[in-house]
C-alpha cells in the first residue's frame, strides 16, 4: 500500500517537472521569437523617426515576428505589407520595383513597414493623437478613416475610437497602443544607451 502511494507521488512529480520544463522551454522560444526582429525594427525606426516600439507592437499584431508571414488579401512578411504600399515605399528609396521576394526580407519589410506607418502617421497631425488614426488607416483603409473621423471625431481620438464600426479594426488600434506601452520599457534602456551615446 504504501509502496504504491510512493510510485504515484512519483510519477505526480515526474509528471509535474516535465511539465514545468516544457514550459520553460515554450517561455523562452517565445522570448527569443520576440526579440528576433528588434535590430531591423530599431534601425527602421532610427531611420524613419518613428516610436521603436510602435514598430514593434505593429509586427507583433500583423505577423507576431514570423518573417515569412502571408495574409488573406496578399499582405507579406513582417509588417504584412501590401503590394501597393511596397512599391510606395520602393519608389521613394529608389529600388522600384521590389519583388515580393525582397519583401519577405525582414530588414527590408521592415524599412518599407515603418516608412508607411511614418506616411499615415503624418496624415493625421491634426488630430489630437494621430496615432489611433493611422493604425485604423493600416488595417482598414484610408477610406473607412475618412467614414469614421467625422464631427468630433475629426480630431478627438478618443472619439475617434469609438467611431470606429469594425470590431476587429477597434480591437487592432486598442492592441498595438497598449502593447506600445509595453515595449517602451524594453526600449527604454537602447533609448538611453543612444542618447549617451550622442552626448
Amino acid at each position: 500500500m504504501f509502496g504504491m502511494k510512493s510510485r504515484r507521488l512519483a510519477i505526480a512529480t515526474f509528471a509535474v517537472l516535465v511539465a514545468a520544463v516544457f514550459f520553460i522551454v515554450w517561455q523562452f522560444s517565445e522570448w527569443r521569437l520576440e526579440h528576433s526582429q528588434d535590430t531591423h525594427i530599431i534601425g527602421a525606426a532610427r531611420r524613419y523617426g518613428i516610436d521603436p516600439a510602435l514598430v514593434k507592437a505593429v509586427v507583433w499584431r500583423e505577423s507576431h515576428f514570423h518573417p515569412k508571414a502571408r495574409g488573406k488579401a496578399g499582405e507579406v512578411g513582417l509588417m504584412q505589407l501590401t503590394d501597393a504600399a511596397a512599391q510606395e515605399w520602393a519608389e521613394t528609396a529608389g529600388v522600384y520595383p521590389i519583388s515580393e521576394m525582397h519583401l519577405l526580407d525582414p530588414a527590408t519589410n521592415t524599412l518599407a513597414g515603418t516608412w508607411y506607418l511614418g506616411k499615415l502617421i503624418r496624415r493625421y497631425q491634426r488630430a489630437d493623437d494621430p496615432l489611433p488614426y493611422a493604425l485604423a488607416d493600416y488595417n482598414a483603409g484610408r477610406a473607412n478613416v475618412l467614414k469614421w473621423a467625422d464631427g468630433e471625431a475629426l480630431t478627438n481620438s478618443a472619439a475617434f475610437i469609438n467611431r470606429i464600426t469594425f470590431p476587429g479594426t477597434r480591437a487592432y488600434v486598442l492592441a498595438v497602443l497598449e502593447k506600445q506601452k509595453h515595449y517602451r520599457r524594453e526600449f527604454a534602456p537602447v533609448a538611453q544607451r543612444s542618447a549617451a551615446a550622442t552626448k
